[in-house]
C-alpha cells in the first residue's frame, strides 16, 4: 500500500521528472496494430520508462511483434494478453494476470474499440449491440476491473480513448452507434473522475481523423471531404497523440481529472 493518495501534489519539481514513468506499469488495450493509437500510446509510455502490458483481440502475431519492439527499442518489460473486452470476467482476468506478472498497475489506457458500419436504420440490432458493447460497456468493464486495485493502492490513472465523434455527428458517413458510444465514454470519464476522486484520476482523449490504416478502404472523394473540414487540412498521425497519453498517465497531470483532450486538427472548432 502506498502512502500517496490519488490527489496528492507530486514531490518532483522538474518537468522531466514529472513526465517520467520509470518504475510504473501501464496497461494499454487494443495495441496489436503496427501504427494505431494503442501502440503509439504504449510506445510513448515505454519511451518515458514505463513497463507496458498491451492487449489484442485477434491479432496475436501483431501484438507479439509490438512487444518485442517495445522491449528492444526502450529496454522495458512488455507483455501481451488476449482480451475479450465485452466480457467483464475476461477484463477481471486481465487485471489479475497483469498484477501477477508486473506486481501492480499504475495506469490503464482503455483504447480498444470498434467502428460502426452504418447508421441506425441501415445497421442491424446486432451491429448496434456490437459497437456499444465494445466501445462503451467494454470501457466500463475495464474500469470496474481495475478500479478496486487503484482504490486499494490509493493511486491510479484511467485514460479513455473517446473520439471527437462524441462531440459532433460525423459527415457524410452514418455512425450513430459509434457517436453515442463515444459520447458516453467522455461522460464516463467525467463521472468516474468524481466517483474515484479519493484515489484515482480519470480523463479521456478525443482524437479526430487519425491515419491508422483502418480508413484506407474509404474512397478518396470522402477522405478529401473529411480533410476539407479540418482546419489543418489533413488527418492526424497516431504518434501525434502519444504526448497526450503520456501526460495523462504521468505526474505531470496530477491536477487534471474529468478532462477531455480533443486532438482533431481543429475539426470541432468550426
Amino acid at each position: 500500500m502506498t502512502a500517496q493518495t490519488g490527489n496528492a501534489v507530486p514531490k518532483a519539481q522538474k518537468l522531466s521528472d514529472l513526465f517520467s514513468l520509470k518504475g510504473k506499469v501501464v496497461v494499454v488495450t487494443g495495441a496489436s496494430g503496427p501504427r494505431g493509437m494503442g501502440i503509439e500510446a504504449a510506445r510513448g509510455c515505454a519511451e518515458m520508462g514505463a513497463n507496458v502490458a498491451i492487449t489484442y483481440a485477434s491479432r496475436k502475431e501483431g501484438a507479439e511483434k509490438n512487444v518485442a519492439e517495445l522491449e528492444k527499442e526502450y529496454g522495458v518489460k512488455a507483455k501481451c494478453y488476449k482480451l475479450q473486452i465485452d466480457d467483464y470476467s475476461d477484463c477481471q482476468r486481465l487485471v489479475s494476470d497483469v498484477i501477477k506478472d508486473f506486481g501492480k498497475i499504475d495506469a490503464f489506457i482503455a483504447n480498444a474499440g470498434a467502428t460502426a458500419n452504418g447508421g441506425l436504420l441501415d445497421d442491424s440490432k446486432e451491429e448496434w449491440d456490437r459497437v456499444v458493447q465494445t466501445d462503451l460497456s467494454g470501457t466500463a468493464y475495464c474500469a470496474k476491473a481495475v478500479g478496486p486495485h487503484f482504490k486499494e493502492r490509493g493511486t491510479g490513472s484511467f485514460v479513455i480513448t473517446a473520439s471527437m465523434s462524441g462531440h459532433i455527428a460525423n459527415y457524410p458517413q452514418e455512425q450513430t452507434s459509434y457517436n453515442v458510444a463515444k459520447a458516453g465514454c467522455i461522460h464516463m470519464a467525467r463521472s468516474l473522475a468524481n466517483e474515484w476522486r479519493g484515489f484515482a484520476r480519470v480523463n479521456s482523449i478525443s482524437p479526430g481523423y487519425i491515419d491508422t490504416g483502418l480508413s484506407d478502404f474509404i474512397d478518396q472523394k470522402t477522405q478529401d471531404l473529411w480533410n476539407s473540414m479540418i482546419p489543418l487540412n489533413r488527418p492526424g498521425n497516431a504518434k501525434e497523440l502519444k504526448g497526450a497519453y503520456v501526460y495523462l498517465v504521468s505526474d505531470a497531470s496530477s491536477y487534471t481529472t474529468g478532462a477531455d483532450i480533443v486532438i482533431d486538427g481543429g475539426y470541432t472548432c468550426r
